[in-house]
């Protein structure tokens, strides 16, 4: 598996649907679905003879609880894979990138994913991944104060964990300030943010998760690593004009997780 950071969406299970509700009340008494040593993949051979491999598992959930209530973070696995496959298409990021995404596969998949949006026109995906790297703009999100760093099984991880409400106002506070600089294109990207966390309740439980990309940090890295806070204190000093400072803060962020990303092509 590819390593990736996850920005995920826990929706509190007493703010749901009474259909959702009682959906994830079962999925919770149940202990959820019985845990595989190995993931188990469906795959598909195209006819330029590429293999498409997606989950073959039912789909499930990721459970919180906090301070004695439920939050629910939907997989929606089918339905990122489905979106992947189509964002993949699109970007065509390397030549030859079309024939891992025929024509026929990508309108099965384009009249799937509408399907899915016709049955429940709120189905918006709780996770967001991205391989080798956590996105800069995903820190305008988070504050220092919320990052910590735990043991999970063999290995430290990173994350941050807030509340979507505090996490859309700072990207609120945010975007001004980067649209009156030559940041606009990145302000944008946070708009896009700010509406996906828009489609949730503002109670939800927002976790950004290093995970994956721990493997290849050392521990010194992980304790180094407070990019929520640079990324703010940049925030900060481009609203105070004091440009300088601002770029100084946002290059040592980008340079940071720039590195991280040439793991990609030593792999």
């Amino acid at each position: 598996m590819v390593p990736s950071a996850e920005l995920r969406i826990f929706q509190p299970l007493e703010r749901m649907s009474a259909k959702e509700q009682a959906h994830w009340e079962r999925y919770i008494l149940a202990g959820g679905p019985v845990p595989t040593a190995r993931p188990v993949y469906r795959q598909r051979v195209t006819g330029e003879r590429f293999g498409i491999m997606s989950p073959a598992e039912s789909e499930g959930a990721l459970i919180r609880l906090v301070d004695g209530a439920y939050y629910v973070c939907p997989l929606h696995t089918r339905m990122r894979v489905l979106a992947g496959l189509l964002a993949f298409k699109e970007a065509k990021p390397f030549d030859g990138a079309e024939a891992f995404v025929p024509a026929d596969e990508a309108k099965r998949a384009t009249k799937e994913l509408a399907k899915m949006r016709r049955r429940r026109s709120s189905a918006v995906p709780s996770i967001m991944q991205s391989p080798w790297h956590v996105p800069v703009r995903w820190f305008v999100l988070f504050d220092d104060d919320e990052r910590r760093i735990d043991e999970r099984g063999d290995r430290h991880r990173l994350s941050y964990l807030t509340t979507a409400r505090r996490a859309m106002r700072r990207a609120e506070r945010a975007v001004p300030a980067l649209r009156r600089s030559d940041l606009g294109p990145v302000a944008e990207m946070i708009v896009e943010l700010y509406r996906w966390l828009g489609a949730f309740d503002p109670g939800s439980l927002l976790e950004l998760d290093y995970d994956g990309l721990c493997a290849f940090m050392t521990w010194d890295e992980l304790d180094d690593d407070h990019s929520a806070r640079d990324v703010q204190e940049a925030l900060r000093a481009l609203g105070s004009e004091e440009f300088p400072r601002s770029a100084e803060l946002y290059q040592s962020v980008i340079a940071r997780w720039v590195e991280a990303r040439n793991h990609e092509s030593l792999n």
